[in-house]
């Protein structure tokens, strides 16, 4: 079977309004002549049509999926916040939440989004599909049960996965998480539960501020079923395959999943204006060939990536593609044209040791060393 490409235009009509990066128009910004607000369509509109000049789209299976109903939004967000999300998108916009403006229609184009991810979930567990990349926008990692928050007006994954376990009864689930900034709203969804693993790379301190410290672990019954891996900021490629080594990996095997999920943002690369990572493309390739051969040991190959941030629109299709010829098995003639530079400004040798040794005590302290 081939892999899977879940997408739908309709996500890409979702307007966050006049901006500049995340800010408001308004007082001394000027409003933008170009990209606006830093959530806009065209690094996932540029990362399609990559997909299909490429010639990778012709190996795909291109599907799209239903709307998620709001029984389903209900299993993880509470009835008020519904309420005043619906309200506010019926009446042309707001905000209900931090930094998550949106436009007239966003609920009804956010309820599609999750849809697109459910939608692969259960396509992947059943083995319809092989494996999948599911191009959904908005995105959800930061949504909170009771509140939007950075961008994400509905928790895309957390709602994918209580409609499978609805359908499919018990799964045992892992939510790898590689977007630059922390996976703050599945945390929330899973933080005192021991059926969902919860991994979350990210730049320390990022966004949202404070949070994602690798001393919170889970709580009650959750206690050890959820891993931060803060990294620091301009950790580059060889943090993440050191954090892959050390503590991904080993938290995998350990829980053993009956099916992945990465929650895959694109916004730890170089070019990305809201983090300050250094990671390039090959290092998506990379987590994404481990991951995928992880999920053929652990859960029968079960796995999906369901896009997230990335906001750098030159940039983000490189990185994407670079996951989706991962999964699928296959590569195009498509070269990353910025590799070079971006490989020679890789940070120094004692700099990647220290970060290194800080994996290592992590590794050490939550038992996976």
């Amino acid at each position: 079977m081939p892999t899977a490409f879940y997408f739908d235009e309709l996500c890409l009509w979702h307007t966050t309004g006049e901006h500049v990066i995340i800010a408001p128009v308004g007082g001394y910004l000027q409003p933008p002549s170009g990209a606006g607000h830093a959530e806009g369509p065209e690094t996932k509109r540029r990362l399609k049509n990559l997909v299909e000049v490429s010639g990778l789209g012709a190996a795909l299976d291109w599907r799209r999926a239903a709307p998620v109903s709001r029984a389903e939004m209900e299993r993880i967000h509470t009835h008020d916040y519904l309420d005043r999300f619906k309200e506010l998108s019926d009446a042309g916009g707001g905000n209900a939440g931090h930094y998550s403006p949106f436009g007239r229609g966003s609920y009804e184009i956010a309820a599609l989004s999750a849809g697109l991810v459910k939608q692969a979930v259960s396509d992947v567990f059943h083995r319809r599909v092989d494996n999948a990349y599911v191009l959904s926008r908005p995105p959800g990692h930061h949504c909170l049960p009771d509140a939007s928050m950075g961008f994400c007006l509905l928790a895309n994954i957390p709602i994918a996965i209580e409609a499978l376990r609805a359908e499919a009864g018990p799964q045992r689930v892992a939510v790898v998480d590689w977007d630059v900034h922390h996976g703050n709203g599945t945390e929330a969804c899973y933080y005192d539960r021991d059926d969902t693993l919860t991994i979350s790379l990210h730049q320390e301190n990022c966004f949202p501020p404070t949070q994602g410290g690798a001393a919170d672990r889970g709580r009650g019954r959750g206690e050890g079923f959820n891993l931060n891996i803060p990294l620091l900021p301009g950790g580059g490629h060889q943090a993440y395959l050191d954090a892959l080594d050390l503590l991904v990996e080993p938290a995998l095997r350990a829980f053993r999943p009956d099916l992945i999920i990465v929650a895959s943002g694109l916004d730890a690369n170089a070019f990305d204006p809201l983090a300050r990572m250094q990671a390039h493309s090959e290092t998506f390739r990379h987590l994404a060939t481990r991951l995928h051969a992880l999920a053929r040991e652990l859960c029968g190959g079960r796995i999906l990536a369901a896009h997230e941030g990335g906001y750098s629109e030159g940039y983000v299709p490189f990185c994407g593609l670079a996951v989706i010829e991962s999964f699928a098995g296959q590569r195009t003639p498509v070269e990353d044209p910025f590799l070079g530079i971006l490989s020679e400004q890789q940070p120094p040798a004692d700099f990647v040791a220290f970060q290194r040794a800080r994996l290592e005590a992590q590794a050490r302290d939550v038992g996976l060393g």
